[in-house]
């Protein structure tokens, strides 16, 4: 089925200096008259320049059963986001010497393989080589039940090494819980207390906090999926994802903690820059984002139907936070719309968007692995979206192109199906042919 939505908005080269920045908020409000009216988005943006917000919206409904409508203070559930507040306490946690990079987790994590080689800069830097804690078993339907932290180190431990520790760079949701535990270990407090009492207190954080059941009264929103129509999502069980993805927040609050966390307000100025230190795409809680000439630092979140992204360009000193509770329109393309905006560069914006009839995307899901280097691709559908997984690591969105073409659109990566058992996977200009299973 494809979606009748097609319109064209171009933000033009403006005749300015070479060094003149200035945001054309008429523009940027028809961007999201327009997603909002076609229901491809719902959801916050925030934009602030040294210090100050210069940009605000907010398009879509908290509630859509009770027709609550959206607004600039409408706390939404971040997803791994939560990842830059939990590196900041853990390199604050260094500062205060209740524990240092280079030590191993074995003292934490006896029974986790290769505990005794594994640092807690490793597990910063997603250099652990442990695997992604929601392909186990256990979340293979979600994860909407409560689990203690014994079940989840239980869980993480029957888990073999995906590779020698401090040898690549591979995204886990397994090292951010696991450094969240050593937190409270070291300072005998929960995770939501130091939260609170080092970063949420002293920066005034006044919509900020670790997220528990959604509560509409508490002026928090529902997630949602579009099928023809927004339909509500489950909610995670906080207890999961815990320092990997649990924080509530506002577009407002992420962009102030951003500002104060490059300012040195939170870490040490030395401290931010060995978090900031890029190191096979990652660095600690972050990565870089490259914008023409311009370097950037970015985090982005997914949980239940959530999305969340939270960036911040230091010479310019310029924080942009988007959150969505429902989006068929990626975020990545309205954080380039606004940069462009910003930065005077042209960007054309199109909202034909090609939506796949679930019984393609059936025939689409399944195993595919290469025949030379047997590299295996899982395809797997949730809410008539399409996500592909790598060696069982986390899941990352495919956005639809044509009945038979999708793309990831961070990492720019391109699949194209050959139904009915065969797939072409392009990254970095190369192509891998896989065979389905």
């Amino acid at each position: 089925m494809k979606l009748k939505f097609c319109a064209a908005f171009v933000f033009g080269i403006v005749t300015l200096s070479a060094n003149a920045q200035k945001l054309d908020n008429i523009k940027l409000d028809s961007l999201f008259q327009a997603l909002n009216e076609k229901n491809l988005f719902m959801g916050n943006i925030s934009i602030s320049k040294n210090g100050n917000e210069i940009y605000s919206n907010s398009i879509g409904k908290a509630d859509v059963e009770s027709n609550k409508a959206l607004t600039k203070d409408t706390k939404f559930r971040i997803g791994s986001t939560t990842k830059i507040f939990t590196s900041a306490l853990v390199l604050k946690a260094v500062e205060n010497k209740k524990i240092t990079l280079n030590q191993t987790i074995n003292t934490f994590f006896p029974t986790i393989v290769n505990s005794q080689k594994i640092t807690i800069r490793n597990l910063l830097n997603h250099r652990s080589g442990i695997h992604e804690l929601l392909s186990a078993d256990e979340f293979s339907n979600g994860y909407t039940e409560a689990k203690s932290q014994e079940e989840m180190i239980s869980i993480i431990s029957k888990f073999q090494s995906d590779f020698e520790p401090n040898t690549k760079a591979d995204y886990s949701n397994s090292n951010y819980y696991l450094l969240t535990l050593i937190l409270e270990k070291v300072y005998k407090k929960t995770y939501s207390e130091l939260l609170n009492e080092q970063i949420i207190k002293p920066l005034r954080l006044k919509n900020t906090y670790f997220g528990g059941k959604i509560s509409i009264q508490n002026n928090e929103c529902y997630s949602y999926y579009f099928s023809t129509k927004w339909e509500k999502d489950t909610q995670g069980d906080m207890s999961v994802p815990l320092g990997a993805g649990a924080i509530v927040s506002t577009t407002s609050d992420l962009t102030f903690f951003i500002e104060k966390l490059f300012e040195g307000k939170i870490i040490s100025k030395e401290s931010l820059k060995t978090m900031t230190q890029i190191q096979d795409k990652y660095g600690m809680g972050i990565f870089e984002l490259p914008f023409y000439d311009k370097k950037g630092f970015v985090h982005r979140g997914q949980i239940d139907s959530f999305s969340s992204l939270l960036s911040y360009f230091p010479n310019e000193k310029l924080s942009i936070a988007i959150i969505t509770n429902g989006a068929v329109y990626d975020k990545k393309k309205i954080l380039t719309a606004a940069l462009s905006n910003y930065f005077n560069k042209p960007n054309s914006i199109n909202f034909e968007t090609y939506q796949p009839a679930q019984q393609d995307l059936e025939k689409i899901a399944g195993t595919y692995k290469n025949p030379k280097n047997q590299q295996e691709i899982t395809i797997t559908i949730n809410n008539k979206r399409l996500y592909a997984n790598f060696r069982n690591q986390s899941l990352f969105l495919l956005e639809p192109v044509s009945k038979d073409k999708f793309e990831n659109i961070w990492e720019g990566n391109k699949i194209d199906f050959q139904l009915p058992n065969e797939m072409t996977f392009e990254a970095d200009g190369e192509k891998l042919k896989f065979l389905k299973i």
